[in-house]
């Protein structure tokens, strides 16, 4: 377990006055409305097409840091590789604060070789764009939940117990000639309602985002429906509670839904945390067999 999985799971449980509790849960409805309009944004092309510009300064200060950084070259020689050409790196590790609350964050990036130079360059923008809103987000909400602690009747000295961090990471889910496929994540110590992640699937063939539909057919949809429907069903018989028709349960995937493609080459389909499910449940996770 490293360090960022021990502060998640250390300062998870922590206890929030129930005045308090209602003014987080008004904050996380309004968050989660941005959220869905930003996500939204962010797969249309016109952002992309804009991200490029902010892509060619990002480039180019990595390459800076490459010649000039002895540690970020001798880092740069241990990256993973895919085939010859692709490879996926660590091109910024820090830990700092701001205010109260730490932050430490591992930002990954791509670099798909000559052929894949465009969608490296896409990749990344969105990466750099989503990890720094993230962060500042996060920084904000931290301010507003100390805000509230004190007006509740928590003291500066209770407040300091929480030592409040922002985490941001990736994890490969799997790497091989063919596909990329990563997560980046960002969570804050206070509480899981705001924890965020974005998946990038690469296919590395033909250079371009990896569907859902690529992987499973036109009927993509109604294949992965099927096999949701069984999995919540037998899940279920096993003693995990999901939500009902009724209640705002599972009814059929998205037509471009979070999914990342696992060490059999599989795509595994990833609900937030309350979507189908009780907040217990977190992340709700489905492998679709090819």
């Amino acid at each position: 377990m490293n360090d960022l999985e021990k502060s998640r799971e250390t300062y998870e449980g922590i206890p929030i006055p129930e005045a308090l509790e209602e003014k987080v849960q008004e904050a996380v409805k309004a968050s989660r409305r941005k959220r869905a309009k930003r996500l939204l944004r962010c797969r249309q092309r016109q952002v992309y097409k804009w991200a490029m510009g902010m892509a060619a300064a990002f480039a180019a200060v990595t390459v800076i840091g490459l010649n000039t950084s002895e540690a970020f070259a001798m880092e740069a020689q241990k990256l993973p590789v895919v085939g010859e050409l692709a490879r996926i790196l660590t091109i910024r590790s820090y830990e700092k604060t701001e205010g109260d609350t730490q932050i430490a964050a591992e930002i990954p990036g791509v670099a798909l070789g000559e052929s894949g130079q465009s969608l490296s360059e896409e990749v990344n923008a969105q990466i750099e764009k989503m990890t720094a809103q993230y962060e500042r987000e996060a920084v904000q909400r931290a301010e507003e939940y100390k805000k509230a602690f004190l007006e509740t009747g928590g003291t500066e000295e209770e407040w300091a117990e929480h030592d409040i961090r922002i985490n941001v990471w990736y994890e490969i889910k799997n790497q091989t000639e063919k596909i990329l496929s990563f997560v980046v994540k960002g969570t804050e110590s206070w509480t899981s309602a705001y924890a965020e992640t974005r998946f990038y699937n690469l296919d590395l063939d033909s250079c371009e985002f990896l569907t859902l539909g690529d992987l499973l057919g036109p009927d993509y949809m109604e294949r992965a429906n099927e096999s949701i429907r069984a999995q919540i069903e037998e899940r279920t018989k096993k003693g995990e509670s999901f939500f009902t028709a009724e209640e705002g349960g599972f009814e059929t995937i998205a037509a471009e839904p979070d999914f990342y493609v696992n060490d059999k080459g599989n795509p595994v389909i990833v609900f937030e945390k309350y979507a189908i499910a009780p907040g217990s449940m977190g992340e709700v996770e489905f492998e679709i067999a090819l």
